[in-house]
Formats: structure tokens, C-alpha cells, sequence
């Protein structure tokens, strides 16, 4: 049960760092953006064409990705604990 537990606390912390990086990234690109104004202004393509913020993920993606990720650290807890004995 102990390596069950582990393996979703890791999970939770690998999604947690993926998360909190893209947001981290995220924030940080739109901090620094700076605009050529005068090329865009020469530019007859409207802006919104070419700008995507953000995409749109299914949530049971992450919930699949949840699992798979829990069930490698379970694997890779127990073969280490059985190299271990």
C-alpha cells in the first residue's frame, strides 16, 4: 500500500511541476513580448490570424496522464525496491 501512496504523491508532484511551468513560461513570455508596431502596422493580415493563447486540452487527458505517470512510479518504486532485498 506504501508504494501505491508514493507513486500517486509522485504523480501530484510531476503534474504539479508541468503546470506550474507552463504557467511560469507563460508569464514570463507575456512579461517580456514587445510588440513591432511599425511592422504590424505595414502588415494587412489581422493580428488575431496569427496569435493563439492557449489551446484547449480534454480534463480526462490529465486524468489518463495522472494514471499513467502513477503507474511508472509505482513500477520504478517497486523494481527499486526489489533491487534493494
Amino acid at each position: 500500500m506504501k508504494t501505491v501512496i508514493l507513486s500517486i504523491v509522485f504523480s501530484v508532484v510531476i503534474h504539479f511541476i508541468y503546470i506550474i511551468g507552463n504557467l511560469v513560461a507563460g508569464y514570463i513570455k507575456s512579461k517580456y513580448y514587445k510588440p513591432d508596431i511599425e511592422k504590424m502596422w505595414n502588415n494587412s493580415e489581422p493580428i488575431p490570424n496569427e496569435v493563439a493563447f492557449g489551446g484547449a486540452v480534454s480534463p480526462f487527458f490529465y486524468v489518463f496522464t495522472f494514471i499513467a505517470a502513477a503507474f511508472v512510479c509505482g513500477l520504478i518504486i517497486f523494481s527499486y525496491k526489489k533491487l534493494l532485498s
